[in-house]
């Protein structure tokens, strides 16, 4: 669910991955098995001397085509962000492949997800402060922007509230607002699912945490809905502007009257103990909100799609819920919620594979291709249920920026699947797969929209 650092899901994000409106957009699935890589990329030249490869909307709807042509060519690969893209649109930035490779960059600490670098760097492709808004130290001076000590200081504050004992304890509530959402499901017609059960089942969980009043829980999903779609920049800004707003005065209600949640040790890490600035009190609760759905949301949804293609492992589990736990983190590996880790920066010049990439130079870690990676996981493009899990998914990133809320995902998700296999037995797709499109991110890999007919047993 929460998952700062690994890969890098904030408003920002929303942003700064919009592709432009109006772009083409490519069918989500190639030819082939689920998801074999196609050949559109056959002819790019990958020498690293040669012009960067650009990363257009076919990349964001089909990137294992890329990763595909790429890993023949080795590890690290100059790429172009897609022009329009806010913020880093046309930046030129190197793209990491391969599961040891990405697993060894994700622990480097020569590369820097610190703010202040962050933003400089941005400011030369983007000169324009309010169109880097996402950047701004009022919302961004949280953990996933920081390098130690800092990001030390900060993962410590918000730790223990996503411990697995502390997850445990929210198992019962979790279930409780799994089957809620199930019950309201339609019994008959076709549903988005996305919309109506995978967006609110994390949001609902999130605003738990952080102590948001139930009657004050539905502008989350509208502002949720707003800073992801990534069909519009100015509605992601209005969000973010609103959300910091409640944020404020939800502070301050806690500041009055003290609750027992997530924010409220916040407050007292900032009033009472001086752990925090005002500033990253507000970041915080600010990255938890946003970060603490999108991991969830994505992973329920893009489980579900390869599930309904493939109806043999959909059988399996309803068969064997013994294999619900090694599914997900199969769903979290040939899926990943994220394809790729936030930005990182390289702080000094250093070799990775053996491509030497200079001080300054950003750098885009590819989970995605790491998960899929042929050298490490057998038949990678395909779903099995059954598949042992001592693979080593990178999903949760790795190294000190490794998801903080993982335990919290899992049982989020468990819960989804099982209460899907148990009420909707013979769900299927109600639409053609070919149909279906992924967001327009360069960074989150998660579905516009899955609709489904339910047939209630």
């Amino acid at each position: 669910m929460f998952n700062p650092g690994a890969t890098g899901v904030v408003a920002p994000d929303a942003a700064v991955n919009a592709v432009r409106p109006g772009a083409h957009v490519t069918a989500v699935l190639p030819p082939g098995s689920a998801r074999e890589p196609n050949n559109t990329f056959e002819d790019a030249s990958m020498d690293q001397d040669s012009t960067p490869l650009e990363l257009d909307d076919a990349f964001v709807q089909d990137p294992y085509a890329v990763y595909a042509k790429l890993g023949a060519e080795g590890s690290v690969h100059r790429v172009r962000m897609p022009p329009g893209v806010p913020v880093c649109g046309g930046l030129p930035v190197w793209l990491v492949i391969g599961y040891e490779a990405v697993r060894s960059a994700l622990a480097d600490p020569r590369l820097s997800t610190d703010l202040n670098r962050m933003d400089g760097l941005f400011a030369q492709n983007e000169p324009d402060s309010n169109r880097r808004a996402g950047f701004s130290p009022a919302i961004a001076s949280h953990m996933l922007n920081s390098d130690p000590p800092d990001h030390t200081r900060m993962r410590k504050l918000v730790s223990k509230a996503f411990t697995s004992r502390a997850v445990e304890l929210l198992r019962p509530e979790i279930e409780r607002i799994t089957g809620e959402l199930i019950d309201a499901l339609s019994d008959d017609d076709a549903v988005d699912l996305l919309d109506a059960f995978a967006f609110p089942l994390p949001i609902r969980v999130i605003c738990l945490l952080l102590g948001v009043p139930i009657e004050e829980q539905e502008n989350f999903k509208a502002w949720s809905k707003a800073l992801v779609s990534g069909d519009s920049p100015e509605a992601a800004a209005a969000a973010t502007t609103e959300v910091v707003a409640y944020l404020r005065e939800l502070i301050e209600r806690k500041r009055r009257v003290p609750t027992d949640d997530v924010l409220a040790a916040l407050v007292s890490a900032h009033d009472v103990d001086k752990q925090l600035t005002e500033i990253e009190l507000v970041s915080t609760a600010y990255l938890l909100f946003v970060a603490g759905f999108e991991t969830t949301l994505n992973a329920l949804g893009n489980g579900t799609l390869h599930l309904l293609r493939n109806p043999d492992q959909w059988e399996a589990l309803r068969e064997d819920r013994s294999l619900l736990p090694g599914a997900v983190e199969e769903f979290l590996r040939l899926e990943s919620p994220l394809k790729h880790a936030s930005f990182r920066c390289a702080t000094e010049s250093l070799t990775i594979g053996d491509v030497e990439i200079s001080a300054g130079d950003f750098v885009l870690l590819a989970i995605a291709s790491a998960n899929r990676d042929p050298q490490r996981f057998d038949d990678p493009h395909s779903l099995d249920v059954r598949r042992p899990t001592d693979g080593g998914h990178l999903a949760f990133g790795h190294g000190i920026h490794h998801c903080l809320g993982a335990p919290l995902a899992r049982v989020e998700v468990r819960a989804a699947f099982g209460a899907l296999l148990d009420e909707f037995p013979t769900m299927r797709l109600a639409a053609d797969p070919d149909e279906l499109r992924w967001r327009t991110s360069t960074i989150i890999r998660g579905l516009d929209s899955l609709p489904v007919r339910l047939n209630r047993r």
